[in-house]
C-alpha cells in the first residue's frame, strides 16, 4: 500500500527546520515520521504528515523546494532480526532500497521504505504477509 512521503530541499543553516515545522504547524498539518539526510551545502527533510497534499501546498506557497514520492510502510516486531528478515526476502527477490527510516514502539517497529521498483516490492511483501500499512494508518501515527 503506496503512501505519499515529502521530500523538501533545505540550505544547511540555522533555523531552516524550524521554518518547515512552523509552515505545516499553522496550517495544522502533523508530522508523524522524519529523517533528514545532509552534506555540506544542503539537507533533505524526508517526512510522513497528516495531510500530504496540504503540506505540499502550503510549503510550496512558503518557497520550500518539496515534491512527493511514493513510499512504502510496514510493521514487523520489535526483535531482533525481524527487519533483517524482512529486507532478506526483499532483496533475495531482487529489490534495491534506495533508502529507509524506522522507528520502534512498544512491540513492533514501523518502517518506511523507498524502494526502486514500488509495484514488485509491494507484491513481494503482501505475498510474504508482511503487515503492510495503510496510508491513512501512516499519516496518523
Amino acid at each position: 500500500m503506496l503512501a505519499k512521503q515529502l521530500s523538501i530541499f533545505l540550505e544547511n543553516k540555522s533555523g531552516r527546520l524550524t521554518e518547515v515545522t512552523d509552515v505545516l504547524g499553522e496550517a495544522g498539518v502533523n508530522l508523524s515520521a522524519m529523517s533528514i539526510a545532509d552534506n555540506s551545502d544542503f539537507g533533505i527533510l524526508r517526512c510522513i504528515v497528516s495531510d500530504p497534499d496540504k503540506a505540499y501546498q502550503v510549503l510550496k506557497a512558503a518557497h520550500f523546494a518539496v515534491k512527493i514520492t511514493d513510499v512504502i510502510g510496514f510493521i514487523c516486531p520489535n526483535t531482533s532480526g525481524s527487519l533483517a528478515k524482512v529486507l532478506k526476502m526483499l532483496s533475495d527477490a531482487g529489490v534495491f532500497i534506495e533508502y529507509m527510516y524506522s522507528f520502534a514502539n512498544g512491540d513492533v517497529a514501523h518502517v518506511v521504505i523507498r524502494p526502486t521498483d514500488l509495484e514488485s516490492c509491494e507484491r513481494i511483501l503482501a505475498e510474504k504477509k508482511v503487515d503492510l500499512m495503510a496510508a491513512s494508518d501512516l499519516y496518523k501515527l
